[in-house]
Order: structure tokens, then C-alpha cells, then sequence
């Protein structure tokens, strides 16, 4: 059978039809399917993404505690060094305490030892006073006194009762190496005058009146003063002042005090 011219017309129509609509067709398809490579891309770019900043902050953490473990570490070091400097510390203070223990059961016995010599010491500085030159006599005297009431007190301690005494000992000492001047009431020629007295170590202890008109000195061998000439008075004046530091160290002329033969 044959078709007509028209027929075929149609027909051919309705084939260009139906495959345009299958190329559209197959196009839509492959649209979504690029759709869901893309949101695929997409999702797993996203998921590499998370991965990574989990990886991120893992390698953070783990660093993190790294530093951490190396600086326990040093710590750790430290810490043995200080440990071993301390175990020696405590093996000196142990044998150090021994001895301390030791000391500690002679204490008695030096006290027992220390408490006479103590005595017989302030008996001997006074017997010294009472013979040397008799300068600041009621100071001296009051400090002999201060020391024999503190012997008898039991809330000083032994060692500063002999600290006190060694240093009563010292004052004594400096006396016989330094220039002083002090004023005083001294009897002269029966009447009390107020005088100042020169002090040149031990070897020179004179006084003058105020107005300059009567000077003296110590004579340690007859236990007295001695009345000096005026010619003693403009060295006198000078070396009261070089004792009170108003006058630079210079030479002077002093009378010497005189000893026994004994």
C-alpha cells in the first residue's frame, strides 16, 4: 500500500517530533545528573573541608601537649637538682644538729664554767678603776654596778651577760686610745668650781676653771692634782677644743701623768 505525499509529510513530522522531544528529554536527565555530581562535589568538598579543620585542630591539640610534655619536663629536671641540693641540705643540717645535740649537753658545764669567770672579770675592772685616773669616775662606777646587779639576774641570758661584760672590757680599752673633754664640779682650794676636764688617753688628765685663772693635773703617784703654772693655760684651752672637734688635730703641750715606782 501506499501513502500519500501528505501522509508521509506527517509522518515525518511526527518522527522529528519525537525525537526532539527524547533529545530534550535525554538533555534534562543528564541536567539533574550533573545536578547530583555537582551537589556530590559540592558535599564532599564540604565533608574535606570539616576533615580538614578536625585535622587542624588535632595537630593544634597535639603540639599543644607537646610543648606541654616538654616543658614538664624541664620542670622534672629542675625539680631532681633542687631535690638533690635539698637532701644534701638536710644531710648538713642533720649533722649540724648533732652537734648541736653535743654542745647542748655541755651547756650546763659551761655555764657552770662561765658564771665564776664572769664574776671574777667585774671584780677585776673594778680593782682597775679604783686605781687608774680618775676620770668620769660616777659613769665608770655606775657601769661596774649595772653589770654585778645584771649577774645575779636569771631572766639574762649567759651570753649577754658575758657580751656585756666583754663590752664594759672594750670601753675601758678606748679610754686609753682617745682625747675627750667633759665639764664637772671639782673642788679647788677648798671651794667647788665648775671646771673642764682634758682627757689625753691615760697618759694626761688635767682640769681649768672656766675663766682660765686655775688649771691641775693628776698626779697618779700621790693619788692628787697638782696645781699648774699659766703657762699650761693657752695649751690647755687648745686642746679642750681639738677634744670637742672644734680645732684640727695639732701639737700640744700637756702635762704627763705621773706613776707610782710600783
Amino acid at each position: 500500500m501506499k501513502l500519500s505525499q501528505m501522509t508521509k509529510i506527517h509522518l515525518i513530522a511526527s518522527m522529528v517530533a519525537l525525537n526532539c522531544i527524547s533529545v530534550f528529554t535525554t538533555q534534562a536527565a543528564q541536567e539533574k545528573v550533573l545536578d547530583k555530581v555537582v551537589d556530590a562535589g559540592k558535599k564532599i568538598n564540604q565533608s574535606a573541608n570539616q576533615s580538614q579543620q578536625k585535622i587542624d585542630q588535632i595537630n593544634e591539640q597535639i603540639q599543644s601537649k607537646l610543648q606541654a610534655f616538654k616543658t614538664v619536663n624541664k620542670e622534672i629536671d629542675g625539680l631532681n637538682v633542687y631535690n638533690q641540693q635539698m637532701q644534701n641540705q638536710i644531710a648538713n643540717q642533720t649533722k649540724e644538729l648533732k652537734q648541736l645535740a653535743t654542745s647542748m649537753e655541755q651547756v650546763s658545764v659551761i655555764e657552770r664554767q662561765v658564771a665564776p669567770l664572769m664574776a671574777r672579770m667585774i671584780d677585776t675592772l673594778a680593782a682597775f678603776v679604783e686605781l687608774d685616773v680618775p676620770f668620769l669616775p660616777q659613769e665608770r662606777s655606775q657601769r661596774i654596778a649595772s653589770l654585778k646587779e645584771m649577774l645575779n639576774r636569771a631572766d639574762v641570758a649567759v651570753s649577754e651577760k658575758f657580751r656585756r661584760v666583754l663590752e664594759a672590757y672594750q670601753v675601758e680599752v678606748e679610754y686609753g686610745r682617745t682625747i675627750e673633754a667633759y665639764s664637772g664640779l671639782h673642788t679647788v682650794n677648798g671651794a667647788e668650781k665648775d671646771v673642764d676636764f682634758l682627757r689625753i688617753g691615760r697618759v694626761s688628765f688635767v682640769y681649768q676653771t672656766r675663766d682660765g685663772s686655775e688649771m691641775g693635773s693628776w698626779d697618779q703617784a700621790s693619788k692628787s692634782w697638782q696645781a699648774l703654772p699659766a703657762a699650761y693655760r693657752s695649751d690647755i684651752k687648745k686642746a679642750l677644743r681639738i677634744a670637742r672637734k672644734q680645732l684640727a688635730p695639732d701639737l700640744i703641750m700637756v702635762p704627763i701623768v705621773q706613776h707610782s715606782a710600783e
